[in-house]
């Protein structure tokens, strides 16, 4: 029997880590084996190893990204591995912690500040939605910058615009450009500026951790877009592809979280001015027998003006993050093309991927004299961007998506009380299971983009369901404190605020700690909150704001079983997590 420890580094709020933790006790059990292991989580640190256990040890696995201090282990053999190796095979992480070379291994010295003295670090953080992850990921990195003795500035992307954003001269005098975000970002401001990209998760996951590897990684910016024949070589622009791809979380789907992000605000304003169009008019508000009437001109630019630029928006946008602005022009048009021929979001999503793939490739191809290059952006790539697009959906794309969308819509309309329940659980579960992440965002970005189809039920569902999680958490905080520590429930007073303003994200920090009796907790209680808000048939026409907007006349229909499910729901979470969790 071996004795093996492992340290694993894993972020802020990674579930990662302690699934990892449980793999490998798993493991070492089976191959019986002795296992020690520490967990660092946010700069706290969970089951600290022993000077007796330093001792006895034999070898050290060193899990994940981040500080390990690894330097206490003097000349103990280590093994490197990465959390995703641990999930998807703790025995051989296991044998290679037993097999590593016995000669000892060299404590690493840490990546020194340069001697010019403190680096200036520029950067812009954005997510989908712009809420939660966009400016929980700027502290993460502003606060990595201090500690290393960095000058950090950090624009916000978020669901208000746009906050401290950079200047030229800020940018100009940088060192380094940072850029984590989930959606795509206008970069045209940092051409020849050394550059790194990451997902919002990178950064919030450890800020310190983050920057240095952004300072090894990074690579000059956009030399090819500076306005003469590109000199690059070979390696350079593998490296430029390289880091343009690492900052792609996951290609397709980021490119879609970048149509929805833009999508949402005519979601929002058209949605709102409907329901006071009803709210003043009455359900008939939008008939021609109400002209003149302020309900009427409400409708009017709910629905023919907000709505109508749903769709294109969502399309342009797509094509933007694939393609950038010369993608913007065929995808809205494509987009428009999907609403005259009743394609609806569905099609507005095809047409936003042929613009940009198609606009995108083009742009690769097409090689022009210098003095010419100038008309690919503004004339050539549009034209002919929009001709591939419009030609596709209206010969090949368009009418098998709109009967494809007529069959779904059809389909949710007609729902009766056993598959809606079905449909609000599936909901409901999606939305609690990773708070914010992608499971949670695709749950979200369906039930938006249905609102367009006129379908309102699982937008119901979903925003029901997604404050279940931290107001279940605020709950359970107050009524069970002896299963939280003194921190977390501090959290929860802060959790049931995100709660009630539709902010899921508010429930990661104690998921991170104690994910495999968390998170099923949670899950429980959203998917019963949206099952109960599809059986009472509730409809939500604004996609967003929480508890906030249930006061608006006909926001949201059925009020009374829907504010019934979340408390439901909020109960049998808060139930669950004091039946699971252990005692502080």
């Amino acid at each position: 029997m071996a004795h093996l420890l492992a340290v694993i580094a894993g972020g802020n709020f990674s579930t990662l880590a302690v699934l990892a933790a449980e793999a490998l006790r798993k493991a070492a059990q089976r191959d019986k084996h002795r296992l020690d292991i520490e967990i660092r989580l946010g700069g706290q640190v969970q089951s600290p190893l022993a000077a007796s256990e330093l001792d006895s040890a034999e070898a050290v696995l060193l899990i994940g990204e981040g500080d390990h201090e690894d330097s206490r282990f003097g000349s103990l053999r280590r093994s490197v591995v990465s959390l995703e190796e641990v999930l998807n095979d703790p025995h051989a992480v296991l044998r290679r912690g037993l097999s590593a070379a016995a000669t000892p291994t060299p404590t690493p010295t840490p990546t020194p500040v340069p001697a010019s003295g403190p680096l200036r670090i520029v950067g812009i953080t954005s997510c989908p939605t712009g809420i939660a992850h966009t400016f929980m990921a700027a502290e993460a990195v502003q606060q990595g910058g201090m500690a290393l003795g960095h000058a950090v500035r950090i624009e916000t992307q978020g669901s208000v615009g746009a906050r401290d954003t950079l200047t030229a001269d800020e940018i100009k005098a940088a060192d380094l450009v940072i850029i984590a975000a989930d959606t795509q970002v206008e970069l045209s401001r940092f051409v020849g500026k050394r550059l790194y990209q990451s997902g919002t998760k990178a950064a919030i996951g450890g800020g310190a951790a983050f920057i240095t590897q952004a300072l090894a990684e990074a690579t000059v910016y956009g030399a090819d877009q500076a306005g003469s024949d590109s000199t690059e070589t070979l390696s350079e622009q593998v490296a430029h592809l390289k880091a343009e791809r690492r900052g792609q979380m996951s290609g397709p789907y980021r490119h879609l979280m970048t149509g929805v992000s833009f999508m949402l605000p005519f979601v929002v304003a058209g949605g709102l001015l409907i329901a006071v169009a009803f709210a003043l008019g009455g359900i008939y508000a939008y008939d021609d027998a109400h002209a003149g009437t302020l309900a009427h001109a409400l409708f009017q630019i709910g629905a023919k003006g907000a709505f109508t630029l749903m769709v294109p928006a969502l399309a342009g946008y797509i094509a933007f993050s694939i393609a950038d602005r010369p993608g913007i022009a065929p995808g809205m048009i494509g987009g428009v093309m999907a609403s005259t021929l009743g394609a609806g979001f569905l099609g507005g999503i095809v047409a936003g991927f042929i613009a940009g793939y198609s606009v995108a490739w083009m742009n690769r191809s097409i090689r022009l004299h210098r003095n010419l290059e100038g008309l690919k952006p503004v004339l050539i790539l549009p034209v002919l961007g929009t001709l591939i697009t419009g030609l596709l959906m209206i010969y090949v794309v368009g009418g098998p998506v709109a009967e494809i969308l007529a069959a779904l819509t059809a389909w949710l309309k007609s729902m009766q009380a056993s598959s809606a329940i079905v449909l609000g659980l599936i909901i409901g579960a999606m939305m609690a299971f990773d708070m914010g992440g992608p499971v949670n965002k695709a749950a979200y970005a369906f039930s938006t983009a249905l609102i367009s189809s006129e379908v309102y039920g699982p937008m119901a569902a979903a925003m029901a369901a997604g404050m279940v999680p931290p107001l279940a958490l605020a709950l359970a905080c107050r009524l069970f404190p002896d299963r939280f520590t003194t921190d977390e429930r501090e959290a929860g007073k802060a959790a049931a605020v995100l709660g009630l303003a539709f902010i899921t994200e508010g429930a990661i920090p104690f998921a991170a700690r104690d994910p495999l009796r968390v998170i099923p907790s949670l899950m429980v209680g959203a998917a019963v909150t949206g099952a109960i808000v599809m059986s009472v048939g509730s409809e939500q026409r604004v996609p967003h704001g929480g508890v906030f907007v249930l006061p608006i006349p006909n926001a949201v229909t059925h009020l009374g079983g829907y504010v019934a499910a979340l408390v439901v729901g909020t109960i049998v979470s808060a139930v669950l997590l004091r039946v699971l969790k252990k005692p502080v």
